[in-house]
């Protein structure tokens, strides 16, 4: 593909300083590009090497204003390069049709161009909508509903009646509509809850590899409009993630917990049940939440309580040795005036 830095600009709404015609024939890291691609500098160390790179071009942020490499200044260089990047490695995505090594059981539905690959399985009564690919090793439960442009990674499990939305991508290993973690106990044993439910994934939400999200015990797990998880994820039953989420490797979400809209969960950290997470909360790496945090919050720590807070008690943690030797001598001096 070839662009001109123009055009590229007015993709991500960007000014150009320099040869708006230059063509464009790549994108690549800052180090390693060449005469013919552009290439971005956002942090510090690299925006004072700009020079240096060979690209020539490079997406900046806007405080940065002349060089000799033609620049294209956007308020958010990331996103510029994201928008950019699938420009030029686009994914590409062979039709298959139906393969013969592939099972198909009744009552299948699916729009135009789907690509079904070798050693996928789909049970009964599934529905696919248009360009659904799966790949090899996918198992595709009974009653199963696809939108369409949804990609299915090898090895991915997606159990009986839940439901996939649009341009949903699933990554390899990852399980959809698992049991829930039910038990009642008497006393001496545990007895298994059955879990009815299904599964909702709304539309454009990537799930990253090994994620697993268990199906309600009644009703729903619903994953909202455009989330994005991490690898190795669990979300419990009947959980309600809301749109424009990011939930971060390793992070554990326990059962029937309400997460509003683009919260963020940090590596490692994680929830007790029945708590509901308010709109735009972050919650730290390694914190877990086990009461209900209101809306715009940034909480850290086990448990978890406002960042701010729990920066101070940091830097008061490593002081506790040479304050407990403090306040014991304290002690013996007090113990030595109360004595005379």
């Amino acid at each position: 593909m070839e662009l001109s830095v123009g055009e590229i600009a007015e993709l991500v709404q960007g000014d150009v300083v320099g040869d708006g015609g230059f063509i464009i024939r790549g994108v690549a890291p800052f180090d390693e590009a060449g005469p013919n691609d552009i290439t971005f500098a956002a942090a510090a160390g690299y925006k004072k090497r700009i020079d240096e790179t060979k690209a020539c071009a490079v997406i900046v942020p806007l405080d940065v204003r002349q060089s000799k490499k033609i620049l294209v200044r956007v308020e958010n260089p990331h996103l510029a390069l994201a928008k950019v990047s699938t420009l030029f490695h686009a994914t590409l995505r062979p039709v298959t049709g139906i393969s013969q090594q592939a099972y198909v059981g009744n009552n299948f539905k699916c729009g135009k161009e789907v690509s079904i690959h070798p050693g996928v399985f789909i049970g009964d009564d599934v529905t696919l909508g248009d360009r659904v690919t799966l790949h090899p090793g996918a198992v595709v439960g009974n009653g199963v509903a696809m939108g369409n442009d949804v990609i299915i990674y090898p090895n991915v499990t997606i159990f009986e009646s839940c439901q996939i939305g649009s341009r949903v991508v699933i990554h390899a290993g990852s399980v959809i509509g698992s049991d829930g973690f039910g038990f009642a106990t008497d006393g001496d044993r545990y007895h298994k809850i059955p879990q009815i439910g299904i599964v909702r994934i709304d539309d454009d939400v990537e799930i990253g590899a090994c994620n697993t999200i268990d199906r309600a015990t009644f009703g729903q797990t619903w994953i909202k409009r455009r989330v994005k998880t991490d690898n190795l994820i669990h979300i419990g039953h009947n959980v309600v993630v809301g749109e424009d989420t990011v939930l971060v490797a390793q992070v554990g979400i326990s059962g029937s917990v309400t997460i509003g809209d683009h919260v963020i969960f940090a590596g490692r950290s994680g929830t007790s049940q029945n708590i509901t997470i308010g709109n735009r909360v972050t919650v730290g790496p390694q914190s877990v939440a086990f009461k209900s945090i209101p809306d715009g919050q940034i909480v850290s720590g086990i448990p978890a309580i406002p960042h701010r807070l729990w920066l101070k008690i940091s830097n008061i943690v490593p002081k506790l040795p040479d304050m407990k030797r403090k306040l014991a001598e304290l002690e013996r001096r007090v113990k030595k005036l109360e004595k005379s």
